[in-house]
């Protein structure tokens, strides 16, 4: 497995798809911020449409574009039709919720509308490597055949409804997310991120080092011999494509496999602790509480009522 898979899987991200929108005219629906944890994504099937920010911000989408917004910041979808928006209906008899101004085959706008839930403290990990806004234009990014191919499937799969259809746009939506990470980090001139790290051959091997034995004590110079450099030029390369320190991504890994084995098992905080590296119970919490704002006792009771 590679660091970017590894990476995704500990952040256990999964699409879920809300609804269809097939829509004409003027119209505009506002979308309140979601709570952490929730990124809310848009697909343009084909036609045209504009997002808006609260800051103002202005996106145009058309047919083929993908926008996340990792922060579920709040925003407005609004038509690009000259004519006055029909009423608006909703048809909830199909596996996939369709919203609808129009009977047409042909709608000015198909939009696909959805989310991704992941678990707390991927944050720290994928979406706080992401801008306030992703957006991946198949035409800018020259129409690469893996994200036209998922896009083609997806129209098809919502289209024709046949059995198992949901099963399969909520799989694919998982898809293009990590599709949309590749082609995102792989723009000129990206700033530093852990997404540009993961791209990197040498740098990554470390990352994913780190992943398959959390619980290593892993020192700099460990950590160089895996990229094949020395330590003074594994740590420069390391901050200039991540912008972070190799121990700091360990913090950042160690917790979100700590919250995965607190949410899924019984097996006492100090066995916890020292599968992820702390030799002292006392230090894990420290560093628990500081990552994650919570003891992790208090953590496991929360995702037990969550």
């Amino acid at each position: 497995m590679d660091a970017l898979s590894k990476i995704l899987e500990l952040a256990r991200i999964k699409g879920s798809l809300d609804l269809r929108c097939q829509l004409e005219g003027s119209f505009a629906f506002d979308h309140e911020p979601l709570e952490l944890g929730e990124a809310p994504f848009h697909l343009v099937l084909s036609g045209k449409a504009n997002l808006q920010l609260r800051d103002g911000t202005c996106i145009e989408l058309t047919g083929g574009d993908f926008v996340l917004l990792p922060r579920g910041s709040a925003h407005v979808v609004s038509g690009v039709g000259d004519t006055p928006s029909s009423p608006i209906r909703v048809d909830d008899d199909g596996p996939i919720v369709v919203r609808r101004n129009t009977d047409s085959d042909e709608a000015e706008l198909d939009l696909l509308c959805g989310r991704f839930t992941y678990a707390p403290g991927a944050a720290d990990l994928v979406m706080s490597a992401l801008p306030e806004v992703l957006h991946i234009s198949l035409a800018e990014e020259g129409k690469p055949e893996a994200l036209d191919g998922v896009v083609s499937l997806l129209r098809d799969e919502v289209v024709n409804l046949q059995s198992g259809a949901l099963a399969i746009v909520t799989a694919l939506s998982t898809v293009l997310f990590a599709l949309a990470l590749r082609a995102h980090a792989r723009r000129d001139g990206m700033p530093a991120s852990l997404l540009v790290l993961l791209t990197d051959a040498r740098l990554s091997r470390a990352v994913l080092a780190m992943t398959k034995e959390p619980e290593k004590h892993w020192t700099l110079e460990m950590l160089a011999k895996q990229a094949n450099m020395s330590r003074a030029t594994f740590a420069r390369h390391f901050d200039n494509k991540g912008n972070l320190s190799p121990m700091d991504l360990l913090i950042s890994i160690r917790m979100q496999i700590a919250c995965e084995v607190l949410e899924n098992s019984s097996l006492p905080v100090g066995a916890v602790a020292e599968r992820v590296g702390y030799q002292s119970e006392s230090a894990f919490g420290k560093a628990f509480q500081r990552k994650l704002g919570f003891t992790p006792a208090s953590y496991r009771r929360h995702s037990n009522r969550r």
